[in-house]
């Protein structure tokens, strides 16, 4: 059986204000306490860092069958989905990412358990040509499986046949001694 290597298509690019989205939403309610304004001069330079750190070790890669991200700082994870497998790709964009010009990319499969997007991809440039390319390739990947699947089907019905005459012989060959 032949191992068949994967073809690279597309890596992702995430935008470079996304650090800067991440932190606003907290920063606005630090500032709008008394007492956190204290505390958003500790937290802009820590998280500052943090959500650098996170946002270099992030990858989002398209392949010929799947798309592959890699994320985390202390645990990293990486989720590979496979194409065929991806039942929706939608586009979000809220108020603050709009200020940001950002855009969030949720992807849910076939199969996921529990409610919500499998993956959310935030910060990606160009979201909406990346989501294009992908389900672009889903669809050239659609076109191109069935062919695949009868290949694999033939293969099994031919191993099941050579199976039966294997078996036949064997029969015949312990009657004949009989």
């Amino acid at each position: 059986m032949e191992i068949r290597q994967e073809t690279s298509i597309k890596q992702a690019e995430f935008a470079s204000n996304l650090g800067q989205y991440w932190l606003t939403p907290f920063a606005i309610i630090l500032t709008l306490s008394v007492v956190g304004i204290p505390l958003l001069l500790l937290w802009l330079p820590i998280g500052s860092i943090f959500t650098r750190r996170y946002i270099d070790n992030m990858s989002t890669e398209l392949t010929d069958r799947k798309l592959i991200v890699r994320k985390g700082i202390f645990t990293r994870t990486e989720n590979s989905v496979p194409l065929d497998k991806i039942t929706d790709m939608a586009l979000i964009q809220g108020p603050l990412m709009r200020v940001f010009k950002l855009h969030k990319l949720t992807i849910e499969t076939a199969g996921q358990s529990g409610a919500g997007a499998l993956l959310n991809l935030t910060g990606i440039i160009n979201a909406a040509d990346f989501r294009s390319l992908v389900l672009k390739q889903k669809e050239k990947l659609s076109q191109i499986d069935p062919v695949a699947q009868q290949d694999e089907n033939n293969e099994a019905n031919v191993v099941s046949l050579l199976q039966e005459i294997s078996d036949t012989l064997k029969r015949i060959e312990s009657n004949s001694k009989n």
